[in-house]
């Protein structure tokens, strides 16, 4: 069994600090929690011990998201509640939130002047649009369009002063000279879309040990119909589903030394598992944050995540990207030559505050729903598997969020997301090839398994993964690599009995 790695002492933590930012950085980066007393120490680290007894569930293990956890009814709007724990004054801006998230954008000029602004080149006329139901999106099948899905457009560093500011965390990586950070596929009246992104798939059966083949699908990308000419020779193709909503406040929560303390850049315990902190800096002198956020941690914060959608995949400029041009670049100048849709008398920006803030409230309080069946029988047997195969040591189970957390209703809960927030080498078969921050082509940060199981029920669908190639569980699993690859291995090796049980424990979340 591999062992899920536990809290360091404060003399290990300080090590693991240093050695992932660099003894510069080792300030900036919490080595302990400061946030708890040393009752609630002792406390949080008892209800945060890995599971070593698989016949019944945990204590509160069916409240994955804490007291904020939706007991509501499981059907398609499953992602789409509001933390169970909010206030009324509370609700009513989750529900303004909700409908500036679902808001359609509209190209400028129009008679509709606050929802000015579209582009001028974008991927979705709205956050639900990619966010499919609040939940996850996937690749385009058949004719489905790929609204919730689209390629990620990055170079490496080609001079002394970009590769400095790689070096800083100043930058996570550079556009593409003409086509920028992301390939967009719509475009306002009388401009070009960028192009189209096109997917090719090719069957490969994968036998187990028992004699079942799976047959895995392996992806290739290119983009079709460029509108402004070639992209840069080393221009690399990331494509990206959109991920789930919900808990992400509570994510936002969890403390920077928790995450750092399963950091273990250069596996020192020699377990095969070397999990990496996202790190990122705002400016020169701003202090390090750690990234938690998208399927590479890129984003350190909710806000920054949502700021990031509006500009590049809906083209709306906000009070922290307020370039109204969204993506466009100095080599597309028709783009540039577009109208913006700003209104004075409305703020600076085409979504002023409070449209930026209420969305990002609507984001952080997008609620876990409530476990079903975790006390089954062949559930627990799964969450055996689970932890038997080392799945633990990167899908942490469990923590105890910050007492200091910004809101109220996600303080000192008890949260189960299955994640260590980290970046891990995840095998060549999984590559992209793009450098993003200190993630290597070959690492993505371990994504939260909370809610997986309820993915058919909202988005009616089961493509899993970063770019939905997986199309159940069975198919996600066989693709882990590098650093998973044992439990990979291990997962091929089990009985059909302990497979089904593993599944229907993901299923379970």
């Amino acid at each position: 069994m591999r062992r899920v790695p536990t809290r360091p002492t404060r003399a290990l933590a300080a090590v693991l600090v240093a050695g992932i930012a660099g003894t510069a950085l080792a300030g900036d980066l919490p080595a302990e929690r400061t946030d708890l007393s040393a009752g609630d120490l002792v406390r949080v680290r008892e209800a945060t011990k890995p599971a070593t007894e698989f016949s019944a569930p945990e204590a509160f293990e069916a409240m994955s998201g804490g007291a904020a956890t939706s007991r509501k009814k499981v059907d398609r709007d499953a992602f789409s509640h509001f933390s169970a724990n909010l206030t009324f004054e509370q609700q009513q801006d989750f529900h303004l939130g909700n409908a500036l998230f679902r808001k359609l954008w509209v190209s400028s000029p129009s008679s509709t002047q606050a929802s000015d602004g579209l582009g001028p080149l974008f991927n979705a006329r709205s956050c639900q649009s990619c966010h499919l139901k609040d939940g996850r999106g996937h690749p385009p099948e058949g004719d489905a369009d790929a609204t919730s899905m689209f390629l990620r457009l990055a170079r490496p560093a080609e001079s002394d002063a970009e590769r400095a500011a790689l070096e800083n965390h100043l930058a996570m990586n550079f556009p593409d000279p003409v086509y920028g950070g992301q390939l967009q596929d719509h475009a306002v009246p009388g401009l070009r879309a960028e192009g189209h992104m096109r997917i090719g798939y090719e069957e490969m059966p994968v036998m187990l040990a028992d004699g079942e083949v799976v047959s895995l699908r392996k992806p290739a990308y290119s983009v079709d119909d460029l509108a402004y000419g070639p992209l840069h020779p080393q221009t690399t193709l990331s494509p990206r589903i959109a991920p789930p909503m919900i808990g992400l406040g509570l994510i936002e929560a969890i403390e920077p030394a928790d995450i750092i303390a399963n950091a273990d850049p250069d596996d020192a315990d020699g377990d095969g598992i070397s999990g990496r902190v996202q790190l990122f800096r705002a400016t020169p002198g701003s202090p390090i944050a750690i990234g938690r956020f998208g399927w590479k941690a890129q984003n350190p914060t909710i806000r920054m995540q949502s700021a990031n959608a509006f500009a590049h995949d809906i083209g709306i400029s906000t009070p922290d990207l307020p370039d109204s041009h969204g993506d466009c670049t100095p080599k597309q100048g028709e783009c540039l030559a577009m109208p913006a849709g700003v209104q004075p008398r409305l703020g600076d920006t085409e979504a002023p505050d409070p449209v930026l803030e209420l969305v990002t409230f609507y984001s952080r309080h997008l609620a876990v729903p409530v476990r079903r069946d975790y006390d089954d029988p062949q559930v627990l047997r799964g969450k055996e598997m689970f932890y038997a195969l080392g799945c633990a040591s990167c899908h942490r189970p469990k923590y105890v969020t910050s007492r200091n957390a910004e809101s109220e209703q996600h303080a000192f809960q008890l949260i189960w997301p299955y994640s260590d927030f980290l970046l891990h080498d995840m095998g060549e078969g999984l590559a992209d090839g793009q450098r993003v921050g200190v993630a290597t082509g070959r690492e993505w940060r371990t994504a939260p398994l909370w809610g997986i199981g309820l993915t058919e029920t909202v988005n009616g669908h089961t493509f899993f993964l970063h770019d939905g190639r997986a199309r159940n569980l069975t198919e996600a699993i066989l693709w882990h690599g590098g650093e998973a690859q044992d439990a990979r291995d291990g997962f091929a090796s089990l009985a059909r009995r302990d497979r089904e049980a593993l599944v229907r424990f993901l299923e379970s979340l």
